[in-house]
């Protein structure tokens, strides 16, 4: 059994997901924890429920989600993993901490860079790494096939999509992701998305206003 717990962090309401199985292996998705009390909220919830961090994996290094990265790579002592193609966003990312108000932002290293397609086990979990760029020149989902759950970061959201304002964001490339890496999931894939509620990928090819299948 897999089991999934969503903090919403920072002041931009990032969600941060947590995923374990029945023998206490977890991973934690694009933490977005920002100060001590969202750090200790999640803490708190590893230890009552005996949780084994074995990765800290993240969609894509936009400043509202890796705001707690290098405090979950210390604290815990796990390998960060992101996608090479995010790496100038990752080194950029002090500046934008300090555009955006979060003085007490560190930077971190990158110990493992996640490659197209692979799929990553860690205890009953199997979650497949797929390209998504758009939102993000090196934006990935991890697609957990057996609990047809998909952690999609900022690409597809409740009939909505990533935005693509950015620097190093397209918009072509989003709607390209969303149609053939996403709308091609089982339409009754659950979508948690890095901000608001969850949505499933049948839902958003009949309702999504932006992106249609």
């Amino acid at each position: 059994m897999v089991y999934k717990e969503v903090f919403t962090c920072n002041p931009f309401q990032e969600n941060t997901y947590l995923l374990w199985d029945d023998a206490g292996n977890g991973v934690i998705f694009d933490p977005g924890c920002h100060n001590y009390e969202e750090r200790k909220t999640i803490t708190d919830f590893i230890l009552s429920k005996n949780i084994q961090l074995k990765y800290c994996l993240n969609t894509h290094a936009h400043i509202d989600h890796v705001l707690g990265v290098h405090y979950i790579k210390e604290h815990f002592k796990v390998p960060f993993a992101l996608h090479p193609k995010d790496l100038p966003l990752l080194n950029d990312a002090a500046n934008r901490a300090a555009v955006y108000g979060f003085p007490a932002f560190q930077s971190v290293e990158v110990d493992r860079f996640l490659e197209d397609d692979e799929v990553i086990e860690i205890g009953e979990m199997n979650m497949k790494v797929l390209f998504v760029p758009g939102h993000a020149p090196g934006h990935v989902a991890f697609y957990l096939e057996e609990q047809g759950w998909l952690i999609d970061g900022d690409v597809l959201f409740r009939r909505s999509i990533g935005r693509t304002d950015f620097p190093l964001c397209n918009h072509a490339d989003l709607v390209n992701s969303i149609q053939n890496q996403l709308y091609v999931l089982p339409e009754e894939t659950e979508v948690f998305p890095g901000h608001g509620g969850s949505t499933t990928i049948g839902i958003e090819k009949i309702q999504n206003p932006f992106v249609k299948a």
